[in-house]
């Protein structure tokens, strides 16, 4: 950081004098906004300086010292740009984890006692060994790793504290650890699933930006995150993360760890729109969409020219902190379902006759010790589920009424009765039980099925790092080549905004690398 001194100039002077007819440092709340302020090369000790005179109060010195995350009055926005000494002062823009809720899936499970989640073949990970990934390192940038899990704590895994996340290793909101067992569950006899590298020999970076309580974290703590990323020999950078506005610092990180040979991948975003997120729409970026087990667009996946490849994210089974998870069964007479998991439902057994309850939207006494079978439309799951409790329901069943699997919350309202989900085809044929003993069980687990571009991107980064790992002498460009000229086009012939070059696999750019080289 340059100490040269600066000369006090007229603008200068002229925003002190600002600073005191607004009162900045009495201003409200509201009238301060959080910014990322660029200084210009020497500059940074007068650039502070004009800062400070603003009010501007520092909330993270980005790595480099070049730049700050700076609260500051927005009516000095404008003139701070003027000023001589700094580049540029932008918008510090948000970004949110790019998951979604819970689903239901049936995975398939071999004899050893692993359940290999779908996607673990549809990206073909199962056809290519990883008996090279220990030249491959991941930096996972996201809400933590649960370093005590049964799947993950014998990886070669390292991380770091940070003084407002805390330390790498715990994980507070399970995306994290999610998007980790994706990318790295081990491979051991009878416990869990398996990830695309599962043999410990893939090392990984953790960086931690979503604490607890966490829902959101800034483009400039993602900037200094992605450049511990790079300190730590990272390949690989993987972000299940997103946000709508572009940041121009970011842009600029990115595109220097591109430079220097780092590939990074970020998820598409979740909003069903062909609105962009950042840093996945950055061109120095591999954007990812989520496809669902039948290789189908998934609906909430985002959808624009810079989505560049495809990988499962709806249903997805992976790790999440231990017993953080919930395993739900339903059996109605002789049937067993695959029910998906109600987010929210306290843990239980219960056994009772199955009651159709229709929507759910009204008390009715006559489902009193029975299990109620419910319609989904009109009012909350919560008040479904509320309704079937007040009722003296003893347990709750939701049928989607579209097609397809319902991914379901009870959005923190708390209720006593264990509930579940299920598909509008299975709730067909269950009113058709009514009367049957129904048994419903909901009890903690290791793991969860979680929905969204958040769990389609590791799909993507293990990909990367397994195909990598057999041709470390490819460059970061070249193996994105490699990649998207290998992918399986799912969608409309050729590139499409859905689902960009195709679904990522494995073993297609392996042949593709060992056959023509390098990104032909």
């Amino acid at each position: 950081m340059s100490t040269t001194p600066f000369a006090f100039t007229r603008l200068c002077a002229g925003l002190a004098v600002a600073v005191a007819a607004v009162g900045i440092a009495q201003a409200a709340e509201s009238d301060t906004a959080r910014y990322v302020v660029e200084f210009k090369p020497g500059m940074a000790a007068a650039a502070r300086k004009a800062l400070s005179e603003a009010g501007g109060r520092v909330k993270l010195e980005i790595t480099g010292g070049e730049a700050v995350a700076v609260e500051l009055p927005k009516k000095l926005v404008a003139t701070l740009k003027k000023h001589a000494a700094i580049a540029d002062v932008s918008e510090d823009a948000l970004r949110y984890p790019m998951g979604l809720t819970t689903a239901a899936v049936n995975p398939e499970t071999y004899a050893k006692g692993q359940t290999i989640p779908y996607g673990i073949k549809m990206v073909q990970a199962n056809l290519l060994d990883d008996v090279n990934a220990a030249n491959r390192t991941v930096c996972i940038i996201d809400s933590g790793y649960d370093n005590t899990h049964e799947d993950l704590k014998d990886n070669a895994v390292d991380g770091e504290f940070d003084s407002g996340t805390g330390w790498w290793y715990t994980d507070e909101t399970h995306h994290g650890t999610h998007v980790a067992g994706t990318i790295a569950a081990m491979n051991n006899k009878g416990v869990g699933v398996v990830g695309i590298n599962p043999n410990k020999r893939l090392h990984l970076h953790i960086v931690k930006v979503f604490g607890e309580g966490g829902a959101w974290t800034y483009s400039s703590t993602l900037s200094n995150a992605a450049k511990k990323c790079q300190a730590a020999g990272a390949n690989i950078i993987s972000m299940s993360l997103g946000g709508p506005t572009n940041n121009p610092l970011e842009s600029k990180t990115f595109q220097s760890l591109y430079d220097a040979g780092i590939l990074s991948i970020a998820a598409a975003g979740n909003a069903g729109t062909t609105a962009k997120s950042y840093p996945a729409a950055y061109t120095s970026v591999v954007s990812v969409a989520a496809v669902d087990s039948n290789k189908q667009w998934a609906t909430f996946s985002q959808y624009n020219s810079d989505v560049e490849l495809a990988a499962p994210g709806v249903g997805v089974l992976s790790t999440v902190p231990m017993g953080m998870g919930s395993t739900s069964t339903l059996k109605v007479g002789a049937t067993t379902y695959a029910p998906g998991a109600m987010e929210g439902s306290p843990n239980g057994s219960v056994s009772a006759p199955l009651a159709d309850f229709g929507l759910g939207d009204a008390v009715n006494p006559a489902v009193a010790g029975k299990v109620c079978l419910i319609q989904r439309g009109t009012i909350a799951f919560s008040d479904k589920v509320l309704n079937c409790q007040h009722s003296g329901g003893v347990g709750a069943v939701i049928y989607n009424n579209v097609p397809g699997p319902l991914n379901a919350t009870l959005s923190g309202v708390v209720t006593t009765i264990p509930s579940v989900t299920t598909t509008d085809t299975d709730g067909a044929t269950l009113l058709t039980q009514l009367g049957q003993t129904a048994v419903i069980e909901v009890k903690p687990s290791n793991y969860a099925y979680f929905d969204g571009t958040s769990m389609a991107t590791p799909h993507v980064s293990g990909v990367a790092a397994l195909v990598w790992s057999y041709f470390p002498q490819c460059t970061n460009a070249q193996i994105r080549s490699s990649l998207e000229k290998s992918a399986l086009d799912i969608g409309d012939a050729g590139f499409d905004n859905k689902t960009g070059y195709g679904l990522v696999q494995a073993k297609a750019a392996y042949t593709r690398i060992n056959k023509k080289g390098c990104g032909n």
